[in-house]
């Protein structure tokens, strides 16, 4: 597969070169017409099972908040938009091995994560919240000492708990997960004491639920969300942070924001 910078280049001479043009020169006598250049498409890896920023409807459809805002910029962009559900604990590997071409779905920015890929601005604002049985006595971080805590592997919570060196030691087992939604599961089921979730994403699923679970007033710290692309991707990493910028200022984001949490959480 060509890579996506080289397709990306393609696509810009062409958009100039029908942008700066007001004249064209005549066919010639007999010569077919060319046909249309078709739209470049952008492929997109997320974790499907990742309400409400990617995950998969009643029909099977893959829809989300982060599948709104890609879809927007893309058609923004003139390009196609397919989206590839991906092991989430293998991303950069799949970004870097060429097999997706950005990904997309509550990436959270991290030093760490930057030695590997690059990331736009960031678009949303988010925290990594604990999340435990209703019922549970559990109150605060400090009470997780002894206990059994989940979350979903490959992502930040589990870094975020790591950060907290004390409090990490202080935990009986760290168990990870596919995804967030197996995780709740088995906290439901007393397999766990507490999860450490996305806030965007815990309170979704908690909402889905009510009466069953609670959130923790502490969390394990504030984060940010981008899209992450390979470094060598300059051209669509300018061409991202310029949309995004856009969508938020025209209001578009909001919108979107507003469309599955109910409140505008753009950064």
């Amino acid at each position: 597969m060509k890579s996506l910078k080289a397709l990306l280049i393609v696509s810009a001479v062409a958009l100039f070169a029908a942008c700066g043009k007001s004249e064209q020169a005549p066919a010639a006598a007999g010569a077919a017409s060319a046909p249309a250049a078709a739209a470049k498409t952008v492929v997109v890896g997320l974790d499907d099972n990742f309400p409400p920023m990617g995950f998969r409807d009643a029909n099977n459809e893959i829809v989300g908040f982060d599948i709104d805002m890609a879809k927007e910029a893309a058609r923004r962009l003139g390009m196609t938009v397919e989206f590839k559900a991906i092991d989430w604990s293998a991303k950069e590997a799949e970004l870097n091995g060429k097999r997706v071409d950005v990904l997309w779905n509550g990436l959270t920015i991290t030093e760490e994560r930057k030695k590997n890929i690059s990331f736009t601005a960031p678009y949303m604002s988010n925290h990594q919240i604990i999340v435990v049985g209703s019922a549970s006595p559990i109150k605060a971080k400090a009470d997780l000492a002894g206990r059994i805590v989940g979350a979903q592997d490959g992502s930040s919570a589990v870094d975020a708990i790591r950060k907290e060196s004390q409090v990490a030691a202080s935990i009986k087992e760290l168990k990870t997960f596919g995804d967030n939604v197996t995780a709740l599961m088995d906290l439901a089921a007393g397999r766990l004491d507490a999860i450490v979730v996305d806030e965007v994403v815990g309170r979704y699923l908690v909402s889905k639920r009510a009466g069953e679970y609670r959130v923790l007033d502490e969390n394990f710290g504030t984060e940010d969300y981008g899209v992450g692309l390979r470094k060598d991707d300059t051209e669509l990493l300018a061409q991202l942070d310029k949309t995004l910028a856009e969508m938020k200022q025209d209001g578009t984001a909001s919108r979107i924001a507003q469309q599955w949490f109910g409140a505008n959480l753009i950064k």
